[in-house]
């Protein structure tokens, strides 16, 4: 939002794909700085592209741990109610007749099939959401 709110961008946070495009080069370095100088650093959003392993050779990749969490479209169904109230909390978001069952899960289905594709480790979100074990 930094980069939006500047001005350095005529880009939106609706242009996710050319957010992406423009973000990751950015992040991947950032990333790779981090790693050369021991620091511990977490990567969270959805600008990470599918492919992101492609900007990493083995060295930086042996420090990097990749988590990605999907929700079934069964779990965002039967907990949605749940979901919805959390869709702020890391950022104040204004969420309204967008945020849906159906594009949830669309948006589920979007990460879990270009990572999958991508060869990446999914983790499912099914029935119970894991506090612990994924890390």
């Amino acid at each position: 939002m930094g980069l939006i709110r500047s001005g350095n961008t005529s880009l939106t946070p609706e242009d996710d794909d050319a957010l992406t495009d423009y973000l990751w080069p950015i992040v991947s370095e950032i990333m790779k700085t981090a790693i050369e100088n021991n620091q511990n650093l977490i990567v969270e959003g959805c600008y990470v592209p599918f492919d992101w392993r492609r900007d990493f050779d083995a060295n930086y990749l042996q420090s990097i741990r990749f988590i990605c969490l999907v929700m079934t479209d069964n779990y965002i169904l039967h907990h949605f109610e749940d979901i919805k109230p959390h869709c702020s909390d890391i950022e104040h978001r204004l969420y309204g007749a967008d945020c849906t069952i159906e594009s949830l899960q669309g948006d589920n289905q979007k990460y879990l099939n270009g990572f999958k594709s991508a060869g990446e480790d999914v983790v499912m979100i099914d029935d119970e959401y894991p506090l612990s074990g994924i890390l």
